[in-house]
């Protein structure tokens, strides 16, 4: 038989070890995984046991990159007035490191002169957004507002553009007439002056570097704020010597 005194002791230890125990599973499991206050005990206790619920994991799989425009405002496409140009003029003087101080750049960066004021629109929203990540880019647009962005779009819309657009005669095949057989459009569907598409880009005398950099990056879908994902399209079923055969066309254009 077991003295009254040992079984006093036996009870204290499990009663000691119950409570350590017990805190132990409270700080494990429900204080240091709890990074969600609406999240419920059990939640957060498969979270400290590395399981991730379903509705959370299908949360994180259908997780959007930031918004980008898709729907352009009427102000952004109409012509800019002199007092829009004007004010675009000063805000453009921070730009001019990159972007040249008459939007030609020697940097290999974009040229904006005679951009078309809704592209160069987007862009700005989209650096702003985050739907286009750039880091001096980023920190160029966290403080425009949507005017200044209106501003800065229809003073380099308004700049006399250098390079103009070159006959399609003598354009290589893809920029002509794309490939039909591998669901390729041409690229002068959309980026040239004649016929282009609202919201793209005329690429005519664009420098060499930037353009095969961001066609690369729609590739590999580094660059995701393409519409539609319609770029990102095109530009997987290009070669790179096919990438390097367009780029040439389109700067091939610049004066």
């Amino acid at each position: 038989m077991i003295p009254a005194n040992k079984l006093q002791i036996g009870a204290a230890a499990f009663a000691v070890i119950s409570i350590v125990c017990g805190l132990a599973f409270f700080m494990g499991f429900y204080i240091l995984p709890s990074t969600d206050a609406q999240a419920t005990l059990w939640q957060r206790m498969c979270r400290a046991a590395g399981v991730v619920s379903s509705k959370q994991w299908l949360s994180d799989q259908r997780a959007a990159p930031a918004y980008t425009s898709v729907v352009l405002p009427r102000a952004a496409m109409m012509p800019g007035s002199a007092l829009q140009i004007g004010r675009g003029a000063t805000l453009a003087l921070r730009c001019t490191a990159c972007h040249g101080a008459q939007g030609v750049s020697g940097a290999n960066a974009p040229n904006l002169a005679g951009q078309y004021s809704e592209v160069i629109y987007k862009q700005l929203l989209d650096f702003k957004r985050g739907a286009r990540v750039d880091a001096v880019m980023g920190a160029m647009v966290a403080s425009l507002t949507e005017e200044n962005m209106l501003d800065l779009s229809h003073y380099y819309a308004y700049l006399p553009r250098l390079a103009k657009d070159r006959s399609l005669s003598g354009a290589p095949a893809l920029v002509r007439v794309g490939d039909p057989t591998r669901s390729i459009a041409p690229c002068a569907s959309c980026h040239g002056s004649q016929d282009g598409k609202v919201g793209a880009p005329d690429l005519n005398g664009e420098p060499q570097r930037y353009l095969q950099d961001q066609l690369t990056a729609f590739a590999r879908g580094s660059r995701r704020n393409d519409a539609n994902a319609i770029m990102r399209a095109e530009a997987r079923l290009l070669t790179a010597g096919e990438i390097v055969v367009v780029i040439q066309h389109y700067a091939g254009a610049a004066p």
